[in-house]
């Protein structure tokens, strides 16, 4: 790769391998030019380094400078101490190095000779071999900004034939592509983290076309604010909408719907209606809503009783018992008349709930799974059923039950090594993300358990959520890619940190993130951390990525896609 040796931007003078190198920037660079997050490159006396600017600041030669400053309007004494006596100063994590090696191409093969490195390999189809960084460049060696050919080396670019690189933004300076590798994002568990108003949302939206656009993985999302499957609200001074994956994808998406009478308010042509029965709760689903229905531990205790006794039909049974049936119960079974009864008079609150049903008429859930293994995405709108209590019960609900059947598929799998039996990766996105995932709950969800088994069964999570510190620390540790905008809190900018080597240097990269369309990706689907300017999700985005649009389909052709759709999957 040819440096680009017309502009050096600055010299390191010092640095040591764990805190970072110090540049100091050459008199005609101005350190108003230099951003935090920006990418750099020292070229070494033998290896190239790809650098993150994690820090900026101003030096003197002399105190007597700072003790009597030239007056603001002299402008001759300024330009005269500028870049001797004083001077911008720059910090730099290095993240990845490349050594060219003699009698080889640049790097060719994945041998790494005798020097035992473990090999990052770039995101493109580049004859190259990216290091972790075992060592720093000497004093004085130069550093430039990055070129467009090393950002594409490193990150790769959209249409390389050999990879499935999702462009998600653009680095802050510069207008080239940043990519993730889609093939490693699915295979593990993701998270898009942000406070409240950074742009999450149409965040989740990017990633989730990426992966029905080159078809990494099928996608289950719990869209609980009903942003995801049609159209949602923009965010801005004058109303404006987006539209959502249904619309982008009309013959790859489905979306089934909690709340039908919202839902058709909405537009939607085509949802399929979801209900959940009684039998389908069990106590492990009772115990994580435990805040919101007030159960105490002793109400917990008597609904495992009761679920030995009665099995699957313990709510419905619960529900219709007398006061006299509790205490013949009791006494038989020697459970506590008051906590059975606390129980009964809260679950209740379930009533409420409009896509309960004492009985269903058939399976909602194999139905989501044959949609699954045809291939199709799945929106699960909530409507008006989007409080926390309706929103927990059913998501853990579903999940647990496609959870299990995916685990029954990754065992035929591994048994017959048939192809064909292979399930399609799954990728489950839920929000709010820390009511399933807190210390005291996340062994009683299924989240917990798929967070923390990397892919093993072919379901991965991509968790969205303001509150990353929520998040019980092993599941963080679990988290393969985590994309992040801004966020204020500390305890939250640790929690994002936590498990990554070398993340102290990348805390004030993340505290200085505009509010708006920028993020910090780091992790297992991008080589090195990067801070990118996000890819709008507009009208160009929708003709690059999307299929047909919904509009010039007329509504014959919808509706006759629809029953035919309906008829491949025997409904």
């Amino acid at each position: 790769m040819v440096m680009d040796l017309d502009k050096p931007l600055g010299s390191v003078i010092q640095g040591s391998l764990s805190c970072g190198l110090e540049v100091r920037l050459h008199p005609d660079v101005s350190v108003e030019d230099m951003r935090v997050g920006k990418f750099l490159v020292v070229q070494g006396m033998r290896s190239r380094f790809f650098c993150m600017l994690t820090d900026v600041s101003l030096g003197t030669s002399s105190q007597r400078i700072l003790a009597n400053p030239p007056h603001p309007n002299d402008d001759f004494l300024r330009d005269v101490l500028a870049g001797s006596g004083t001077f911008g100063t720059v910090n730099l994590t290095p993240m990845l190095m490349f050594t060219p090696t003699e009698g080889k191409r640049e790097t060719g093969d994945n041998s790494n000779g005798n020097n035992g490195l473990a090999s990052f390999q770039p995101q493109s189809s580049e004859e190259m071999e990216l290091l972790p960084v075992k060592t720093i460049p000497s004093h004085f060696s130069q550093v430039y900004d990055a070129s467009q050919r090393d950002f594409r080396a490193v990150f790769g670019w959209e249409d390389d034939p050999l990879r499935r690189n999702f462009a998600v933004g653009q680095p802050l300076d510069m207008d080239v592509p940043i990519c993730l590798d889609l093939d490693r994002f699915v295979e593990r568990s993701n998270g898009v983290f942000g406070k409240s108003g950074t742009g999450k949302s149409f965040l989740t939206r990017l990633l989730l076309s990426g992966i029905i656009r080159k078809q990494a993985a099928v996608n289950l999302i719990f869209d609980m604010h009903s942003e995801y499957g049609w159209e949602a609200v923009s965010e801005g001074k004058q109303f404006s909408t987006v539209k959502g994956l249904r619309q982008l994808f009309p013959s790859q998406v489905q979306v089934y719907t909690l709340d039908p009478e919202s839902t058709r308010r909405r537009g939607i042509r085509d949802a399929q209606e979801l209900y959940l029965s009684y039998d389908q709760i069990e106590v492990e689903d009772i115990m994580l809503v435990r805040g919101e229905l007030n159960l105490s531990e002793a109400s917990l205790e008597n609904a495992i009783i009761l679920r030995n006794e009665f099995g699957k039909s313990w709510i419905t049974q619960l529900l219709n018992m007398t006061n006299e049936e509790i205490q013949m119960f009791c006494d038989e079974k020697r459970g506590n008349k008051s906590s059975i009864m606390a129980l009964q008079r809260k679950l209740l609150r379930l009533d409420d709930l409009k896509y309960m049903r004492s009985a269903c008429p058939h399976n909602y859930i194999d139905q989501i799974l044959q949609s699954l293994d045809a291939g199709k995405h799945v929106v699960v709108e909530f409507g008006s059923q989007s409080n926390m209590l309706s929103y927990m019960l059913a998501t853990n609900v579903m999940t647990r039950r496609i959870h299990g059947s995916y685990v029954h598929k990754a065992e035929k799998f591994l048994q017959s090594k048939n192809p064909s039996d292979r399930p399609h990766p799954l990728v489950i996105t839920i929000e709010e993300a820390h009511r399933f995932l807190d210390p005291a709950t996340v062994r009683q969800t299924i989240f917990g358990i798929i967070a923390r088994e990397m892919r093993k069964y072919f379901v991965t999570l991509l968790i969205v959520d303001q509150r990353p510190s929520g998040i019980d620390n092993e599941v963080m540790s679990q988290v393969g890619t985590r994309i992040t905008c801004l966020l204020n809190d500390d305890k939250d900018i640790d929690a994002i940190f936590t498990g990554v080597s070398g993340g102290q240097s990348l805390r004030s990269v993340l505290a200085k993130l505009d509010s708006k369309q920028q993020a910090l990706i780091l992790g297992h689907a991008v080589p090195m951390p990067v801070v990118v300017r996000t890819r709008p999700y507009d009208q160009q985005f929708y003709e690059e990525i999307g299929d047909t649009a919904w509009d010039e389909v007329s509504d014959d052709e919808v509706f006759a896609a629809a029953e035919a759709a309906k008829a491949d999957l025997g409904f």
